[in-house]
């Protein structure tokens, strides 16, 4: 199977392979192209968008390549390749309190192996929506299965399940920035643009006993392995659902400008899902 395959090779080679794939699928797929450089000049300013596109492309690809090293590989390796923990203590803080910790990790560096990383420590359930590619739901599953990993899909059962598990002072990670389906977002800005953004991370982060740790994987050069930062939010969350929801997009903006280039910018973050209110005026979603 090429999954067991890739995840049988270094690392570094890789992510260095990874490279040579974000180029291909950039130069393949205008619309793509149209709308990484797009994003990344909405959210950077047209000058940061010309210096950091190239490096962006590149570590698109490096993304989608170490997936299956990180998804297969014995846990242990992803251990060992965990070079650096910053902010662990938020984590130790939390559990003594004996709190539920929700992990909010936007698209940003390696958001696979954060989860997967705690879940070396303690169970986490994490929010699953299938991949809209089916030739990767074995690999999905097979990561994302193991261990103390447990899934919950994007569902009402599965929002139950992720309630549950933080009232029992569990964790649970869950990416914030995906374009979530009618009925469950709003249309909130995102680096100055409305967004239809998803508020479960918000209703989540309301539950009683509840921590909220900002979390990202920086993928480091020459395949070093990854730096995992952990943070409380910036400012605290507060407010109401659409409020909270709105003080997310500020945390995962101000993640991201630690190291714009490992964003996952071609992702169509603007878009407005079939069903879906009209975006703001003035501030129309890519179709």
């Amino acid at each position: 199977m090429i999954f067991k395959f890739l995840a049988s090779l270094p690392l570094g080679f890789l992510q260095a392979l990874g490279i040579f794939a974000g180029w291909a699928t950039y130069a393949l797929s205008p619309t793509y192209r149209r709308r990484l450089r797009a994003n990344l000049e909405q959210g950077l300013g047209q000058e940061a968008a010309l210096r950091l596109w190239r490096s962006a492309v590149g570590e698109v690809g490096k993304q989608a390549l170490e997936l299956p090293w990180v998804l297969l590989r014995p846990q242990d390796h992803l251990r060992a390749k965990m070079a650096q923990v910053s902010g662990w203590q938020h984590v130790e803080a939390a559990e003594a309190r004996g709190d539920g910790i929700l992990f909010i990790t936007p698209h940003l560096g390696c958001f696979e192996i954060a989860a997967q990383y705690f879940s070396l420590h303690k169970p986490i359930t994490v929010l699953y929506r299938p991949p809209k590619k089916a030739v990767l739901q074995p690999l999905i599953d097979a990561g994302r299965s193991r261990g103390n990993m447990r899934l919950a899909p994007a569902d009402v059962g599965g929002v139950r399940r992720l309630i549950k598990a933080l009232r029992a002072g569990e964790a649970v990670g869950m990416l914030p920035d995906q374009v979530p389906g009618a009925g469950e977002g709003a249309w909130l800005p995102f680096f100055g643009r409305s967004a239809y953004t998803m508020t479960l991370a918000a209703r989540l982060s309301e539950v009683a006993g509840v921590t909220t740790i900002f979390a990202w994987a920086e993928r480091l050069p020459g395949g070093r392995g990854f730096h995992l930062h952990l943070r409380p939010a910036l400012h605290p969350l507060e407010g109401d659902t659409e409020t909270r929801a709105a003080a997310i997009n500020r945390e995962l903006e101000a993640q991201i400008h630690e190291n714009p280039a490992q964003y996952l910018w071609g992702y169509n973050r603007y878009k407005r899902p079939s069903g879906a209110p009209p975006a703001p005026a003035n501030r129309n979603p890519q179709a």
